[in-house]
């Protein structure tokens, strides 16, 4: 294991303190947030559960003591149960404990090939999850409720917006529909998110421009509607893909909510023809405190509105280096894990190893602790 003790900072709040009288000067405070790696820990790609290959690890969560990650395997869509340990020096160990194979609302397994499973979120004995579905075949995506057994709950209705379209300019692109998931932080919504632009609101990233507005909404946990959508500006394609490849891609892959209208949010940027696996991954403090609620436009294209701030946090290219094999693998999750000893919260990405389908990749655990200092 790998540990590295140098810090990242950034800036997380400026806050303006006033005087009730006038012969008092406000003064400033500044509150930062900081990443400090600490280790690195890689499940071996042959390593098998309950007849299953465990791997395809695109969402996390901790809970109550447990750790849950989802598989993206059409085949057989799943979550796993895991004990994840470690301390200041870094993983001891994970393992896994149980399988649990999403069912429908009879209990029967889901087909093979009509989901895409993404992101997960443990909700007070139930578990909010998210399918890109598959849209080029007309597989609609979706955000449900299932019970610990993994079976269906609840479906919540989704505007036709967010569904495959035969109109020309409208409807989601392929692979770039609800790729995150986060609880809200009192309890009561959950905030999805989407990877990519919906055509009729923009264009998908490349490396030359971003005219890429992604929508994030709110669902109402207690009616099961969708409340709010608010926008996340994505970044540009950080590179672009060599050696006769022409694939690129950059999308959200990950929120959480820290605070109230706060996220953290992950950001990947994919390129293909890499021997260092092509992917820029980036972790960004967002704040839709002031942001529009845009769920009554159909189109973002020319449209007013007010997006999200977003501000850089981490840039996992300060410890490629520190990684195996430099590889900064297709993280994919992200999740506060139990705090440290110190008081401090720890938090940790994993990695969605393809199941190695288009080359060796990882499945990769890294782990940060979050520092925060307050400067008057």
């Amino acid at each position: 294991m790998i540990q590295l003790t140098k810090t990242f900072l950034v800036f997380l709040i400026l806050m303006m303190v006033a005087s009730c009288g006038d012969s008092t000067k406000s003064k400033s405070a500044e509150t930062s947030i900081h990443l400090k790696f600490i280790d690195e820990y890689v499940l071996p790609d042959a390593t098998d559960f309950d007849n299953t290959r465990v791997g395809g690890l695109s969402g996390i969560d901790y809970a109550d003591g447990a750790w849950y990650a989802i598989s993206d395997d059409p085949d057989q869509p799943r979550f796993y149960k895991m004990d994840i340990s470690y301390n200041h020096q870094g993983f001891n160990s994970i393992d896994i404990n149980k399988v649990v194979k999403f069912k429908d609302r009879n209990g029967i397994e889901v087909s093979s090939g009509t989901v895409d499973p993404e992101s997960i979120r443990y909700d007070n004995g139930n578990f909010v999850w998210t399918s890109e579905g598959n849209i080029k075949k007309g597989v609609k995506p979706f955000v449900r409720i299932a019970d610990s057994s993994g079976r269906l709950v609840k479906d919540i209705p989704l505007a036709s917006r967010f569904l495959p379209s035969n109109q020309a300019g409208y409807g989601p692109y392929h692979n770039g529909v609800f790729e995150g998931v986060s609880l809200s932080l009192d309890k009561k919504g959950y905030w999805v998110a989407m990877e990519l632009p919906l055509k009729e609101d923009g264009t998908e990233p490349t490396v030359i421009e971003n005219n890429s507005p992604v929508r994030i909404a709110y669902i109402n946990k207690a009616t099961g509607h969708f409340e709010k959508e608010i926008v996340y500006a994505l970044d540009k394609v950080e590179r672009p893909a060599i050696n006769g490849n022409t694939f690129e891609v950059n999308g959200i892959v990950e929120l959480v909510e820290y605070d109230t209208h706060k996220f953290l949010v992950l950001e990947r940027s994919y390129a293909m023809g890499y021997e260092d696996g092509g992917n820029t991954v980036k972790i960004y403090l967002v704040d839709a405190t002031n942001a529009t609620d845009v769920r009554d436009i159909k189109s973002l294209k020319g449209s007013n509105y007010t997006g999200v701030t977003k501000t850089l946090l981490f840039n996992f290219e300060t410890i490629r280096d520190q990684l195996t094999n430099a590889v900064v693998d297709n993280i994919e999750g992200i999740t506060f894990g139990p705090d440290f000893k110190n008081g401090n919260r720890s938090l940790v990405v994993v990695a969605d190893n393809n199941f190695s389908l288009y080359g060796p990749q990882l499945n990769q655990f890294i782990l940060f602790e979050i520092e925060q200092d307050v400067v008057d």
